[in-house]
């Protein structure tokens, strides 16, 4: 039988004891909404281009990448935070 290449817990690909552990962090919230208005912001600028209002749709593209972007860098601090402290 092959053995598997790690223990339970696997400890050195994950950084939380159980799973949805990120949601309860409260400190992971300002990175999760941002990213769930950058998708938001998505729809309303894809919306906006096929309706052909060219002015909002740059307007939403832009306000899209900087929510992503930032929402992105939020979790991604707060993972390498949590992990820094293991």
């Amino acid at each position: 039988m092959n053995q598997p290449d790690h223990e339970f817990p696997d400890d050195s690909r994950t950084i939380r004891p159980h799973a949805g552990e990120s949601i309860e962090d409260t400190r992971n919230w300002p990175g999760l909404i941002l990213i769930g208005v950058g998708l938001a912001l998505l729809g309303i600028t894809l919306t906006a281009a096929g309706y052909g209002f060219g002015g909002w749709a740059i307007i939403g593209g832009v306000a899209c990448v900087a929510c992503l972007l930032a929402g992105t860098a939020l979790v991604v601090a707060e993972h390498r935070r949590v992990k820094a402290q293991k």
